[in-house]
């Protein structure tokens, strides 16, 4: 019924810059909240940044404020995470997820739907 598609992945250098996006199927996508987690080697999947139905809220994890914004544009079915002076700690497969509620859910469990992951790898 529902299906998340990133891209935007690849390879940077430290303090450089990538765009992620996640197109979702289906007509119900303005009424999910969307949210972005991240799993690093060797590491358990970790939450990333959230936003709400209408844009309104957002939420972080404390180490990507300032660096990373998380959008959404629900005419075109997408949600993006713009990542900026990227360091080696953010090397991760990313996923983008949706929640059926409301608000800037932050644990993995309120998601219902998953896509694939993207790898991101951050050099130097």
């Amino acid at each position: 019924q529902v299906q998340l598609v990133e891209s935007g992945g690849g390879l940077v250098q430290a303090g450089g810059s990538l765009s992620l996006s996640c197109a979702v199927s289906g007509r119900t996508f303005s009424s999910f909240a969307m949210g972005w987690f991240r799993q690093a080697p060797g590491k358990e999947r970790e939450f990333v940044a959230a936003i709400n139905w209408s844009a309104a809220n957002t939420y972080y994890k404390y180490s990507v404020k300032g660096r990373f914004t998380v959008s959404r544009d629900n005419a075109k079915n997408t949600v993006y995470l713009q990542m900026n002076s990227l360091k080696p700690e953010d090397k991760a497969v990313y996923y983008c997820a949706a929640a059926a509620l409301g608000g800037t859910p932050m644990s993995e469990y309120e998601y219902n739907y998953w896509g694939q992951g993207t790898q991101v790898t951050v050099s130097s």
